[in-house]
């Protein structure tokens, strides 16, 4: 069953130019492991960009937006080996999926020269 749906359109060079007038922005928006994923790739502030897109997306889908329990940090975008990007939830945002009895979470992004996309169906358990 589906809980929520969720989408999101990023301008990659508003990012861009934010990020780089506010020097601890990845920081406040991305883990560890996402920042260093996007510093990898050629077009750094695409993955950037989609990864801020799925981030919102997420948090439209959940039907929160920002809140004292879904933050930025506690959703993590990953790209396992030859995988889809996918989403894992952390602390509080895990904790309020739990609570909501929340299952698979389905991510598509994509990106090109302009602009970073993304879409997140959330599924409800049976239970």
């Amino acid at each position: 069953m589906i809980y929520g749906i969720g989408t999101d359109i990023v301008k990659i060079a508003r990012l861009q130019r934010s990020m780089e007038q506010n020097t601890r922005m990845a920081q406040k928006l991305f883990t560890e492991a996402e920042i260093s994923y996007c510093e990898s790739r050629a077009s750094k502030y695409q993955s950037y960009a989609a990864r801020f897109a799925a981030k919102e997306a997420v948090m439209k889908a959940l039907g929160t937006g920002w809140d004292e329990r879904v933050h930025w940090q506690n959703i993590e975008i990953i790209k396992p080996d030859d995988s889809a990007p996918c989403v894992v939830l952390h602390n509080d945002t895990k904790a309020f999926a739990i609570e909501q009895g929340l299952g698979k979470i389905h991510l598509s992004i994509s990106h090109e020269k302009d602009y970073a996309t993304a879409f997140v169906v959330v599924e409800k358990t049976n239970s």
